[in-house]
This record gives C-alpha cells, structure tokens and sequence, in this order.
C-alpha cells in the first residue's frame, strides 16, 4: 500500500498549498490513502467542518489533528458525525470524536488511522502508549487491517521516538506532528515501521513555526503583552511523509519525505 501523508496544515497559507500541490503529488506519487494533520488549518487554531469537506473533496481519505482539535468550537457537534475526522485517542472516556479510523481503499485493502498526543510538555493526557497497545491487540497488523498508520502529536523527539520503538513490527509507520519543523531523520525501523520525529507543516516557512514573525520576537524579546498570533500569509510549502508498505505483511518497504513549495529544499520520493 502507498500512504501519503500531509503535516499540519496551518492557516490559509497552508489550505491553498495543499490545493495548489495535490493534484501533483496524487499523480507523481499514486497513494491509495491519503492522510492529512488538520488542526491547524482554520486561521491556525482547530479546524471546522467546511475545511474538512475541502480536504475531502482534494482527495484526503483521514484527517488527524492534535492539542487545537476544540479551538473551533463548531467541530464539537461536529466530530461525532465523521468518523474521517479523528482526535487524539488518549483523551478521557467521554470526549466527542475517536481517536482511530478503519479506511478502506478502492482496490479492497484497509488501514488503520490513529491519532495519538503526546504528554511531555503537552497537556495532561491519558497514557498513549497504553491506549494505542490496546487498539493494536484488537486491530494487529495483517489481520483484520493491511497497513497501519499513527500520527503521534506531540512536543519531546525522544517521546515520539520511544512510541515508535514501542510499536516497532506492530504497525507501517509512525509520524510525529506538532512542532511543525521537518527533521531529517526519515528511516525504517529494524521490525520494519517506517519513521519520522515530525513530518513538519504544511504553511508558510518565512514565519515563526507558521506564524506571523512579528509578534512572536516581541513576546520573547519584551515579555510584555501583544497582540494575538496569526498565521503567515506567504506562499505555503507541503510538507510530508510517503511510505510504501508490503502487501503481505503491512510493513514498511520504503519511506521518503515529502517537501513541494517554495523556501525549503524539496524532496519527492521516487519509488
């Protein structure tokens, strides 16, 4: 199975380069699911419903999202009528939306989408090393799914490599989202999942980790009030994972970045 997958799309800048670039990467890279982080699209803070419906209609399969999945409140009411739209599974019982989704490709195969958050530096969370081992002995790899898929958002390299190790063989890749920096450390791992500590955003790269330079230098160089954040409203780059997996056993054969816009050095897998 080929799976290409969209690192933190933020704000505008970052919807118009994933429509600008999708066709493009569809036709070079011929994924049979495609999966995007979108909780940064709406204005840099969650994501709505329309935004969604937009990512559907550019041919996104499964849309993860992290920490901002409630900053857009509509998305509360929302979340629970599509199954597409996850959030991170280790929030508490109760909380609207899923935390994985079982995507079926036109050709017949499955994957398994989860979305899992971090906890060190982040907001405390349930364990997410327990909730993704439970969902793996009820969905393992080359049983009742073909590929599977964690996008693990979170802040600390080291936790994010730890979970990858964790599942190491169980699932075809693991992606790290949040710090929407990319890292150069695109590898397989020896029991076969593909890996990268953060596939980086999908936005404008003359920024502030996606946001307008300006406030964020005064915030660090005043420490006095300021105005809100706002996303960067240049140009935007795609910035991704595409991995390549075996049809017998679901794991990773191949795994390459993803890099198309301006600013950043590009990168294109060619297998």
């Amino acid at each position: 199975m080929r799976i290409l997958f969209i690192g933190d799309v933020m704000g505008r800048s970052g919807r118009e380069a994933l429509a600008k670039h999708m066709p493009e990467l569809k036709a070079k890279l011929r994924p049979d699911a495609v999966i995007v982080n979108g909780e940064n699209a709406a204005h840099g803070i969650g994501i709505t419903s329309e935004i969604c419906k937009e990512f559907y209609a550019l041919g996104t399969d499964v849309i993860t999202t992290g920490n901002h999945v409630w900053d857009q409140r509509e998305i509360i009411p929302y979340i629970d009528r599509d199954p597409k739209l996850l959030r991170p599974i280790n929030f508490p019982k109760g909380t609207p939306g899923k935390g994985y989704h079982i995507h079926a490709t036109p050709m017949g195969q499955k994957i398994l989408v989860i979305n899992a958050m971090a906890r060190l530096f982040m907001d405390p969370m349930e364990d997410p090393f327990a909730a993704v081992n439970d969902l793996l002995g009820a969905y393992p790899l080359g049983g009742m799914v073909n590929a599977i898929f964690l996008d693990f958002h979170g802040e600390a390299t080291s936790e994010k490599m730890a979970m990858a190790h964790y599942v190491d063989g169980r699932v075809s890749a693991v992606v790290g989202t949040h710090t929407h920096m990319p890292t150069a450390d695109v590898q397989i791992f020896s029991g076969g999942t593909a890996y990268q500590t953060d596939a980086g955003m999908t936005g404008d790269y003359d920024s502030v980790i996606g946001v307008k330079k300006e406030i964020p230098i005064q915030r660090f160089t005043r420490k006095m009030p300021t105005d809100r954040l706002s996303p960067a409203e240049g140009e935007g780059t795609v910035c991704g994972l595409f991995v390549e997996t075996d049809q017998r056993t679901g794991l990773a054969v191949n795994a390459g970045a993803v890099r198309i816009g301006p600013r950043l050095k590009p990168e294109m897998p060619d297998f």
